[in-house]
């Protein structure tokens, strides 16, 4: 067998052995070692193997993933989330489709500190489908706007998404979260658009709230000042240098945790329960990188990544529109597999093909950020979906129902990037030279 036919073989076994169950990580590590061993030698396979969980699980670099997980669940667990959506709704609680404007506007401050997407899809599931319900609001939206807005989460930073492409691709995961700010804020203030365009046709969806008075309005603006200092600290201290990712990651993290001690929001029960989701999620997220990076190695010697860039260099095609083709192999992709998961297998057989089309490695992150935020909330893989579901009990068909809408938000932000690239290389270019 040739070594690409090899490859090919092992990549098929790649998506085998996920479907029979086993974890995508494992997967690619055990077929991984085989394919390498086959191809050089099972002494050269076994080297490999050792020296790349060794590499990986001891870089002091991927500290950055668990850090920033673990200030995420801090404020999950401490109701950080809540008090941020009940200032939201003192200020836009009375227009119609309120209570849903005041979910993205919830959601957008708590990603400042919670890089999942499924973590802000369960906060927001339990927090605002309850209050949707007892104003009225039709359950395709009120649920839709949740499992929605908790893809936020993967475009802007602290996103764990975002942190992995840069630690495979090797880009800086500065200048990835500065890069993932404009588009994420862009896709919030179309999912509000799109909320008020919905509720003026039909007003029944999102009935209006009542209004809040002033003193309550600025009462609830300090919860909002601390989390944008912290967020602040994090970020600007990343981008002028001050921090590396992993002493931002550990900034932020005890800033949330001194918050939430201070204030009396968070118990050593609550401790201790995030520390232990944290590191459940961690290592799930460590281990696709130990799997990617042996899968790799195979892959490396078979020659794929390199035959595929010059392949599809000799299509003759548009590279935007090989960029459009790239794009949707993930989406697909990630329909059916986990979509993080999807991305730690694709990245480095595309990444080549990238760089010698000449597109940027920062606007191609963002792109596949889109593509991945699509794919956590459309079938038959949705994980944002599933988690709503669970929670609020409400059928798949009438989340879906009110999900589809704002996914034109999603990919009216990728048209925009494609034609307007520096919407998100503006920001990495100006402030970090």
């Amino acid at each position: 067998m040739s070594e690409v036919a090899a490859g090919l073989a092992g990549l098929a076994v790649v998506l085998l052995l996920f479907l029979t169950g086993i974890e995508l990580g494992f997967a690619m590590a055990l077929v991984g070692f085989v394919g390498f061993s086959y191809i050089v030698s099972w002494k050269a396979g076994l080297n490999l193997l050792a020296k790349d969980f060794f590499d990986v699980l001891s870089a002091y670099g991927f500290t950055v993933i668990p850090l920033f997980i673990l200030m995420g669940q801090i404020a999950f667990n401490a109701g950080i989330a809540k008090r941020l959506y009940a200032a939201a709704y003192a200020f836009v609680g009375h227009i119609p489709g309120g209570l849903a404007m005041a979910t993205v506007a919830g959601a957008t401050a708590f990603k400042a500190i919670c890089g999942s997407s499924p973590a802000t899809a369960a906060t927001f599931a339990s927090i605002a489908v309850p209050e949707m319900d007892h104003y009225g609001y039709d359950k395709k939206l009120s649920t839709g706007i949740v499992a929605s807005v908790g893809t936020l989460g993967i475009l802007m930073p602290p996103s764990v998404t975002l942190i992995v492409f840069g630690i495979i691709t090797e880009q800086s995961i500065g200048k990835l979260f500065l890069a993932g700010i404009i588009p994420g804020l862009m896709v919030a203030v179309f999912f509000i658009c799109i909320i008020y365009g919905w509720c003026r046709i039909n007003p029944a969806l999102g009935p209006r709230g009542e209004k809040s008075p002033w003193s309550q309005r600025v009462a609830s603006l300090p919860e909002v000042i601390w989390i944008t200092i912290i967020f602040l600290l994090v970020i600007g201290g990343l981008m002028q240098g001050f921090f590396t990712p992993t002493e931002a990651g550990s900034v932020g993290t005890f800033a949330v945790l001194a918050l939430s001690v201070v204030k009396g929001d968070l118990n050593f029960k609550g401790y201790i329960k995030s520390v232990a989701e944290s590191l459940r999620t961690a290592c799930m997220v460590l281990m696709l990188i130990v799997g990617s990076t042996v899968l790799g190695h195979f892959l490396a010697v078979t020659k794929i990544p390199m035959i595929t860039a010059d392949w599809i260099l000799e299509l003759a095609l548009n590279r935007y529109f090989i960029m459009v083709i790239i794009s949707v192999i993930y989406l697909l992709g990630g329909s059916f597999i986990d979509d993080l998961a999807f991305m730690v297998l694709a990245t480095p057989i595309f990444y080549p093909v990238i760089i010698k089309l000449g597109f940027s490695p920062i606007w191609f992150g963002m792109i596949i950020a889109l593509t991945v935020m699509v794919g956590v909330v459309i079938p038959p893989v949705a994980i944002n979906v599933f988690v709503v579901k669970n929670i609020t009990k409400v059928p798949f068909g009438v989340i879906y129902s009110g999900v589809y809408p704002f996914l034109l938000s999603i990919l009216f932000c990728a048209i925009l990037l494609f034609l307007f690239p520096p919407i998100c290389t503006f920001l990495p270019d100006l402030l970090m030279k």
